[in-house]
C-alpha cells in the first residue's frame, strides 16, 4: 500500500491562545512550536502531530480525531474536573476499544480510546 502513515492532523481555530491552553495545558499534549500568540501551533503524538492554525473564517464540526491513551477513564476524570463537558462517558464499543468523546474550544470533536484487550 502506498500510504504508510498519517503525518499530521490540522485543526483550524478561532482563538489561538484559548486552543493552545486546551491541548497543552488540560489534554496534555507536548508543544513543539507556536503558542498562544502564534498563528500556526504543533503538538507531538506519537510519530506524528496535532496542528492548529488560526483562521477568521467560520470553524465547525467536520469529523472527529481519535487519540489512543494510556488511561480512558483517567483522562476523562481528569477534564471533568477541570469543569469540561463530555459528550459521552466511557464506555466499551462493539469495535474493541474503550472511549468517550469531547469537544475543543472550537467544536472539533475528539475521541479518546484506548484497544480493549482480547480475551
Amino acid at each position: 500500500m502506498p500510504v504508510e502513515s498519517i503525518s499530521a492532523v490540522t485543526l483550524s481555530v478561532k482563538d489561538m491562545a484559548r486552543s493552545v491552553v486546551f491541548y497543552r495545558d488540560l489534554v496534555g499534549l507536548n508543544m513543539l512550536y507556536g503558542g498562544e500568540s502564534a498563528g500556526f501551533t504543533s503538538f507531538g503524538i506519537g510519530g506524528g502531530y496535532l496542528n492548529l492554525i488560526a483562521t477568521d473564517q467560520p470553524v465547525g464540526w467536520w469529523g472527529r480525531v481519535i487519540f489512543y491513551v494510556d488511561d480512558v477513564d483517567e483522562l476523562h476524570a481528569q477534564l471533568v474536573s477541570q469543569g469540561l463537558k463530555s459528550d459521552t462517558d466511557p464506555a466499551d464499543a462493539p469495535w474493541g476499544e474503550r472511549y468517550f468523546h469531547i469537544f475543543d474550544p472550537d467544536g472539533h470533536e475528539l475521541s479518546f480510546a484506548r484497544p480493549l484487550e482480547k480475551q
